[in-house]
């Protein structure tokens, strides 16, 4: 079966800085895109500064799974969009939030927490080491023991998340830091990953290991059947036995 993923890319770096351009010509978005080729995806994309900040409710409602990449205009995010994405996340929406997107309203309102971490940008970055710590899980599928993403922002702990359903992935940086970089979570019938590696001023979208890590997180949190009941706060007025 197809599945239907829509890419949210907040947009902005590529439009006010022109090395990040320089390295997604084609926007975050479009790399990533052509990193999914192959896939049996439909992919929708949509940026922060479109109409209805890139979402419409057709577009969302039509949606399997969510990818969101933000960073410089969190706070841009309208809180009725929030809304909406969470409810479908509770519904079975399968959701993929990356790299700076951990500080985003919607990741923190499904985490419950501030979602702050450990960081260092330098303009050569830091050698990021990613070591698979969950090789049977699917997401890990087609990985080696580890890969290695030579220009990384560092991202360190403590990262302010809750306990995780699953640790997949754990970093470690050439400045000797760690950090939790692949974690899944359960929210109502809706599955999330989070997955660290992915700054704007490096080329990390165009990294084979970091596609194939996102097509396999595509296909994990993707709802595994549509009949389960969704559960609603109902009134049961009558015992089930007297």
């Amino acid at each position: 079966m197809t599945i239907r993923v829509s890419i949210w890319n907040e947009g902005r770096h590529e439009k006010e800085h022109p090395e990040v351009a320089a390295i997604y010509p084609e926007g975050i978005d479009g790399a990533i895109v052509a990193g999914l080729e192959g896939e049996d995806f439909e992919i929708r994309t949509g940026r922060l500064d479109d109409p209805d900040q890139g979402l419409s409710e057709e577009m969302l409602n039509s949606t399997d799974v969510l990818l969101w990449w933000g960073h410089m205009a969190h706070e841009e995010v309208s809180d009725e969009l929030v809304d909406r994405i969470q409810q479908r996340v509770l519904a079975g929406m399968g959701l993929v939030v990356l790299h700076s997107g951990h500080h985003s309203k919607l990741f923190r309102r499904l985490m419950g927490t501030n979602c702050n971490l450990a960081w260092r940008e330098r303009p050569e970055g830091d050698l990021e080491r990613v070591w698979v710590v969950a090789p049977s899980h699917p997401i890990a599928e087609g990985l080696p023991p580890y890969f290695e993403v030579p220009q990384s922002e560092m991202y360190g702990e403590p990262f302010d998340i809750p306990e995780p359903d699953e640790l997949l992935f754990l970093s470690w940086f050439s400045g000797g830091e760690v950090f939790r970089s692949g974690c899944t979570f359960r929210r109502g019938r809706g599955r999330i990953f989070y997955f660290g590696p992915g700054h704007e001023t490096f080329p990390i979208y165009h990294n084979k290991f970091v596609h194939r890590v996102i097509a396999n997180g595509i296909h994990w949190v993707k709802q595994r059947h549509t009949d389960g009941r969704i559960l609603e706060n109902w009134h049961r007025p009558e015992p089930l036995h007297t």
